[in-house]
């Protein structure tokens, strides 16, 4: 067998994967590209080599993360379309100046950046009164965020509705991993169902959003969180970045973070 047909046996069953996670049927996917049910079939069977256009088309189409549609790329003997930039680089530049411009601007709140995996990158001032306490070995680069808070030695003997908090990370994270087929946020997923904290019930009926309570010297800080990333990214590394920012949820909280007593 040539080396062109074990690349399309690789592509194959990888595009087929994408279009169950979408939920998709192949009479869907031909309705709303153009591809016809046959060639998809054979494409996904490995019967039939993809185009470059047609992967980079499927993979748009699948809405697949950039990292994975380079996977897709090489799978079909392609070279890779997406670069992976570190943040350091002389071109991220004008990212790092936004990303600094971003956090100073949140403060007297909490805000950091995350990486796909939930690694802290960076983070404002206001972020160390909430981690106060917590294990030294939690602090340990690359500090993953979620288990910084739901471990037992992290935040979570602080976190007033653990239970609620809990739930809500999980069921976010859980969502994640079905989107991005990421192994590593799929173990990670595992890691903090075995965490103790509660069963996770349903936010209270009228609830707009799942607040983090967390105590604190100067009282209890109610919080909602919000995310921002960089909506036209090319970059694999840029595309993986997001912020999130902790807003006061209550005035008390407001003006605990802003000094007013």
């Amino acid at each position: 067998m040539t080396s062109t047909l074990q690349a399309e046996d690789r592509v194959g069953p990888l595009l087929r994967e994408w279009r169950s996670r979408r939920r998709r049927s192949q009479l869907d996917v031909s309705a709303d590209t153009g591809i016809s049910t046959r060639h998809l079939s054979y494409v996904e069977t490995g019967r039939s080599k993809p185009s470059r256009v047609m992967v980079l088309r499927l993979a748009e189409h699948y809405d697949v993360p950039l990292r994975e549609r380079n996977t897709l790329l090489l799978a079909a003997g392609y070279a890779p379309a997406y670069r992976e930039r570190s943040l350091a680089d002389e071109e991220m530049a004008p990212v790092r100046g936004a990303l600094e411009q971003i956090l100073a601007g949140y403060e007297p709140y909490p805000a950091l950046v995350i990486d796909r995996g939930w690694h802290m990158l960076h983070a404002n001032a206001a972020v160390a009164p909430l981690i106060e306490g917590v294990a030294p070995e939690l602090l340990e680069p690359p500090v993953n965020v979620l288990r910084l808070s739901l471990h037992p030695h992290g935040m979570s003997p602080r976190i007033v509705n653990l239970a609620e908090w809990r739930g809500h990370l999980i069921d976010r994270l859980a969502r994640e991993a079905a989107i991005t087929g990421d192994e590593e946020i799929a173990a990670l997923v595992r890691e903090l169902r075995g965490y103790p904290g509660g069963e996770e019930h349903p936010p209270p009926e009228g609830r707009v959003a799942v607040p983090l309570r967390v105590r604190s010297d100067a009282g209890e800080l109610c919080f909602i969180s919000t995310v921002t990333t960089f909506g036209t990214a090319v970059d694999i590394a840029l595309a993986e970045l997001s912020i999130e920012a902790f807003l006061p949820a209550d005035e008390a909280t407001a003006r605990i973070l802003r000094g007013d007593g």
